[in-house]
C-alpha cells in the first residue's frame, strides 16, 4: 500500500488488532493511520490493513496494522492473520463487560498462533463513555500485569491515548528487535574470537585458515 520505496523505512512491524466485534478495532486503526473516525458501526467485511511510518529515534518503522474485519463474529480468523505478527492490541469495550470476560480466550488464541515473543497490549476502548463504564480500570490493569501485558485505556472517538497505545507497542517491539540484533552480533563476535584465539586448532580448522589466506 502507498508509494513508499524500501529506502523510506528500516523495519516493517506487523501488528494485529484482536477482540470482540464492535469494540472499536477498525476506528482505532483508522484513527492511528489516517486520523479518521467513523460513526457508522457497520462491520468491516474482508481482511484489511493500513500502514503508517513512524520515527523511533533515528529509525523509520513502517507499522502494518491488521484488522480482523468482522471475521471474529464467525470465529473464522485463520493462523495466516497472526503469521509474522510482532505486536498485538487486544481490545475490549470498557462499557461492555462481556467483551472483557472473553479477553483470556483471545489471549490463548493469539499465543496458539503467534510467536511467544509477541508484544501484547490490552486496550480498554471507549473511555469517552465513562458514565457507561462496566470494567474498572484497576481490574483490567491487574489482569494485564498478571499476564505480562501492556495496558492503556483509549478513545478512538476523541483520540485519547490512541497514538500512545500504538507508539508504546512499536517502541517495545523495536527494543526487542534491537536487543536480538545486538545479541546476535555479540554471538558472532564470540564465535570469531574463539576461532582466532584457539591455541591448537584441529587439522580441519588449519586447512580452512590456509585456504582463506
Amino acid at each position: 500500500m502507498g508509494n513508499g520505496t524500501e529506502e523510506d523505512y528500516n523495519f516493517v512491524f506487523k501488528v494485529v488488532l484482536i477482540g470482540e466485534s464492535g469494540v472499536g478495532k477498525t476506528n482505532l486503526l483508522s484513527r492511528f493511520t489516517r486520523n479518521e473516525f467513523s460513526h457508522d458501526s457497520r462491520t468491516t467485511i474482508g481482511v484489511e490493513f493500513s500502514t503508517r511510518t513512524v520515527m523511533l529515534g533515528t529509525t523509520a518503522v513502517k507499522a502494518q496494522i491488521w484488522d480482523t474485519a468482522g471475521l471474529e463474529r464467525y470465529r473464522a480468523i485463520t493462523s495466516a492473520y497472526y503469521r509474522g505478527a510482532v505486536g498485538a492490541l487486544l481490545v475490549f469495550d470498557l462499557t461492555k463487560h462481556q467483551t472483557y470476560t472473553v479477553v483470556e480466550r483471545w489471549l490463548k488464541e493469539l499465543y496458539d498462533h503467534a510467536e511467544a515473543t509477541i508484544v501484547v497490549m490490552l486496550v480498554g476502548n471507549k473511555s469517552d463513555l465513562s458514565q457507561a463504564r462496566e470494567v474498572p480500570t484497576e481490574e483490567a490493569r491487574l489482569f494485564a500485569e498478571n499476564n505480562g501485558l501492556l495496558f492503556l485505556e483509549t478513545s478512538a472517538l476523541d483520540s485519547t491515548n490512541v497514538e500512545l497505545a500504538f507508539q508504546t507497542v512499536l517502541k517495545e517491539i523495536f527494543a526487542k528487535v534491537s536487543k536480538q540484533r545486538q545479541n546476535s552480533t555479540q554471538a558472532s563476535a564470540i564465535t570469531l574470537g574463539r576461532t582466532q584465539a584457539g591455541q591448537e586448532p584441529g587439522p580441519g580448522e588449519k586447512r580452512a585458515c590456509c585456504i582463506n589466506l
